[in-house]
């Protein structure tokens, strides 16, 4: 099959996605992200998002690899060598980009399927790797919705779909600021249990048999005070070492199995 190609790293759709890539505020102008590798581009189209435009480097994407992307209509783009060692951010892209448009993340637009849902919070994660790796805990334990609250980073930066594995993809995400998030739990009769040193009891005494939301802060500054009034209960690991904190993705792991396993895993 003929297909467009870009032989020239000078090319406008070249510089166009660089920009992309770089930039959130053109991210966000647009409502346009970039996906480089198989397995991420498959679970954003299982996630239902819709791609733009593809490009595909032949040496090390076959015809076959690439037709199990041809479900939506899109243009297909061939590219060279050079203009594939220009746009790949990763050493492991295996020879497909793609141009995606981004979804909403209001918290309006989230649906839960059961009537007892388990959501992860995160309060102002910065750190992409952090950010990734929530979203790979969160996809892991199979919970009902991830909302990150006051957020600092772009959902859609390639740091966090790189280090989220494509989780980014298969969650259910919003995004507010904590005021609206605690109005929205009330709302829902979600209880809410806070992971902080203050007037807290250790996470494994607690119930969260019933509609509940974990929620967790960074490990320089934990939550603020706005979560600490509305808890229902503020919860903590018991340390047994020298330190008194531990990486909030790691944190929130423990305590989401815990909820998952009082919930028989389901």
């Amino acid at each position: 099959m003929q297909y467009k190609e870009i032989t020239s790293t000078q090319n406008t759709l070249v510089k166009q996605i660089l920009v992309l890539r770089e930039k959130s505020r053109e991210r966000k102008k647009t409502g346009l992200f970039i996906i480089e590798g198989q397995r991420e581009l498959s679970l954003a189209l299982n996630g239902g998002y819709h791609i733009e435009k593809l490009l595909f480097y032949p040496e090390l994407l076959s015809e076959k690899e690439l037709n199990k992307f041809t479900t939506q209509q899109f243009d297909t783009i061939q590219i060279s060598k050079e203009v594939f060692q220009k746009l790949a951010y990763r050493d492991t892209t295996e020879g497909i980009i793609a141009v995606v448009k981004s979804k909403s993340h209001t918290l309006d637009m989230l649906q839960f399927e059961q009537k007892n849902p388990l959501i992860l919070v995160a309060e102002a994660p910065e750190k992409p790797g952090n950010i990734g790796a929530l979203l790979r805990t969160a996809d892991a334990a199979h919970v009902d919705a991830v909302i990150i609250a006051n957020a600092k980073t772009d959902l859609y930066n390639p740091n966090i779909i790189r280090s989220s594995v494509g989780c980014v993809f298969t969650n259910q995400i919003a995004m507010a600021s904590t005021s609206e998030i605690i109005e929205f739990l009330t709302k829902n009769n979600i209880q809410m249990y806070c992971a902080a040193l203050q007037a807290s009891k250790s996470y494994h005494t607690q119930d969260y048999t019933k509609p509940t939301a974990i929620v967790v802060g960074t490990e320089a500054d934990g939550l603020t005070s706005e979560w600490l009034q509305a808890s229902t209960q503020n919860i903590i690991i018991p340390m047994q070492g020298e330190i008194d904190s531990m990486n909030v993705s790691v944190a929130a792991g423990i305590l989401i199995f815990e909820a998952k396993r009082q919930r028989h895993f389901k």
